[in-house]
């Protein structure tokens, strides 16, 4: 299965992404993180997991908001937890994002350290 853009072009913020709060993060990288999420299906922890995993290897880095609505992470810091429980070294930073709400929200942005991809 594949991730739908809904018409958008290279670079357009799409209504989905806007009601969704997603509006720094560019359609392509919305596509990319539903084809993970597309690839992973089911909710179990180790499905989860992988689904978080294969982001931080193919993105650089994701953050707890795009987990959450995009890769359908019921709790990313318990899978950030889960991974770094199985040896990878994920490094934590913060960003300010605004929700779907309008509210402005602190969120993790999980990246591998150097030499884990």
């Amino acid at each position: 299965m594949t991730s739908k853009t809904h018409g958008a072009t290279p670079g357009q913020v799409t209504p989905i992404a806007l009601a969704m709060g997603l509006q720094s993060t560019l359609p392509e990288r919305i596509a990319a993180l539903h084809a993970i999420r597309d690839r992973h299906r089911g909710d179990s922890t180790s499905t989860q997991c992988a689904r978080l995993l294969e982001a931080l290897q193919t993105l650089g880095h994701c953050t707890t908001f795009e987990a959450s609505r995009c890769l359908d992470l019921y709790h990313p810091p318990a899978r950030k937890l889960n991974l770094v429980q199985r040896g990878h070294a994920i490094q934590t930073t913060w960003r300010t994002v605004q929700t779907e709400s309008g509210e402005k929200h602190r969120v993790g942005v999980y990246s591998l350290e150097r030499g884990q991809a």
